[in-house]
């Protein structure tokens, strides 16, 4: 089988990923190949913000990945939602763009992570974004390629939730990413102009016409080759014949939290034992591959309301309804606008450390379950998470050599600490939504229910319904200890030369926010060690065409 030839071949086409095959590609004398297992983002569901409803759980967009039981949330199975498609998980996502408090940063450094604080990330941050609200400099960048927004026409219910804040002591908040998170306000956003901006959007789909610049969508790594401690290339599955392709300086895997440990167990690296119990041959022990897995956990507040001022699907709604496609394709304007989450913010329990511990999204509309697509009728809900988790899960391989299907264990509440920080958050939930502010929709609490009151019900409840925000990292930690899967200096695997991750798996510690935001900061550093290593002694930013 001939093998198709290249200097750079980037695994994943997702938020990180986009960012380092731009970077890499500028670059006119290297041949860069990217690899997306899912197809196209051209299509109404995923450019329509609104759209975001029919894109969860559609295998056509979506992993639909599924845990493995979790025996602390009544041994229920969790949806893990992971995008299949030309900008991976940011081309379903809500779009929010969050960065994270300086201090999550900072504690990465603690953590044997130099060149990681916060100092050194804000830079990065800013050279990424263009904000289009003029919002600090300080803070945000002007020139790069990535759009940031606020939503384009927010339903009024989502001013209400930022002033309803008051009610638990929550400040409004007009830039989370600026010197504090603590407070509510509505969300910055990667939209252009009222219409999805992934990260495909913004770093891939302007330089598609690169010569030197290859995009394999619909193409599926088997496992990379590893030959005499290097990795040199990978088979893969494309256009249904099974193939090779060679990378003759590195290998790049951006394929996120549940697919870069995937694929480095199925060629061998990971931890050895294990690997061995499922019949693959170790070519590298590496202990901490798969493991560390951290994430949002997250539970809902909702409410059936009769005002027809929420989003909602109901007769005397049609007209809207019936509106919102002239409004959008004309003026960009009107319900489908929304991401659902126009609003949120950050507030800290009795539990808190100094830094906020929960994070609200706010939902202006009516949800009796997080798995339905469609709802009749209104109101509006709010989403609570835990936002630095201590629980710790991992990530396996299964048995079946034919498939070897990936097997997500969040081992959610197996700290007792993310709990009660969870049930506390339900309890500030409610104080926001016993707001005056809310009185002119108010309705009934559907769940938890208005008799679901001591913490121990709240707990029972949050057991039989918590989720995950999607929000999982650390599966490939960066760091010193005997875990650490990367180098941090570089983001090479310990070990193998030529390999390096670029994607949320490398962050040690989860960060209190979004990741999407984290992830594309995280291309673009790799990007800069990689060009540092390639043209040692010239200027990084000229190589980078910045």
């Amino acid at each position: 089988m001939e093998a198709a030839e290249f200097d750079y071949i980037i695994v994943g086409a997702g938020s990180a990923g986009c960012v380092v095959a731009n970077r890499l590609s500028a670059d006119p004398s290297v041949k860069v190949c990217l690899i997306e297992a899912g197809g196209s983002d051209n299509n109404l569901r995923v450019k329509v913000p609104a759209g975001i409803l029919s894109l969860y759980g559609n295998p056509g967009y979506d992993y639909c990945f599924v845990g493995v039981p979790q025996p602390h949330l009544n041994n229920r199975s969790i949806p893990v939602n992971r995008g299949k498609a030309l900008g991976g998980s940011s081309s379903i996502n809500s779009m929010v763009y969050i960065r994270g408090a300086a201090d999550d940063y900072d504690e990465w450094a603690g953590l044997g992570c130099a060149g990681w604080a916060y100092r050194d990330v804000l830079p990065v941050f800013r050279k990424l974004e263009r904000n289009l609200l003029g919002q600090d400099p300080r803070y945000h960048g002007g020139d790069g390629e990535l759009l940031v927004d606020n939503p384009r026409d927010p339903n009024l219910l989502s001013s209400m939730f930022v002033k309803a804040g008051r009610n638990a002591g929550l400040p409004a908040n007009a830039d989370f990413n600026a010197e504090s998170q603590f407070g509510l306000g509505i969300y910055n956003v990667t939209q252009d102009r009222g219409q999805r901006f992934s990260s495909f959007s913004a770093f891939m789909r302007p330089v598609l016409d690169r010569r030197n610049l290859t995009l394999l969508s619909e193409c599926e790594v088997i496992d990379l080759v590893i030959a005499e401690g290097r990795a040199i290339g990978m088979r893969v599955r494309h256009e249904g014949q099974q193939k090779r392709l060679s990378a003759s300086r590195e290998i790049v895997l951006s394929a996120g939290a549940i697919n870069s440990p995937k694929i480095l167990m199925a060629s061998g690296i990971g931890p050895a034992a294990e690997l061995q119990q499922i019949g693959i041959t170790p070519v590298l022990d590496r202990p901490g591959v798969g493991k560390n897995l951290q994430d949002h956990v997250d539970g809902m507040i909702t409410v059936r309301s009769r005002s027809t001022r929420t989003l909602g699907l109901s007769i005397a709604n049609l007209p809207r309804m019936a509106a919102a496609p002239f409004q959008y394709f004309a003026r960009r304007k009107g319900m489908l606008t929304t991401n659902y989450v126009e609003a949120g913010g950050f507030a800290k329990t009795r539990h808190a450390n100094g830094l906020p511990d929960i994070q609200f999204h706010f939902v202006p509309g009516y949800r009796s379950h997080r798995g339905r697509l469609i709802e009749y009728g209104h109101g509006y809900a709010i989403h609570t998470c835990v936002l630095r988790p201590k629980s710790l899960g991992e990530i396996k391989l299964s048995r079946d050599s034919s498939r070897r299907d990936v097997l997500i264990d969040h081992r959610f509440f197996t700290h007792e600490d993310d709990a009660m920080v969870l049930v506390e958050g339900i309890k500030i939930a409610r104080q926001i939504f016993a707001s005056p502010e809310f009185d002119a929709v108010r309705g009934t609490e559907m769940l938890p229910g208005k008799d679901v009151r001591s913490d121990d019900e709240i707990l029972a409840y949050l057991r039989a319904e918590a989720l995950t925000v999607y929000h999982p990292v650390g599966t490939c930690k960066m760091g010193t200890d005997d875990m650490a899967v990367v180098d941090p200096a570089t983001l090479k695997v310990r070990g193998v030369d030529g390999l390096r991750i670029a994607d949320a798996s490398v962050m040690p510690k989860l960060i209190g926010g979004n990741t999407n935001a984290p992830s594309m900061m995280i291309g673009q550093k790799a990007s800069e060690m990689i060009l540092g290593s390639a043209h040692r002694g010239q200027n990084v930013e000229d190589r980078l065409g910045l």
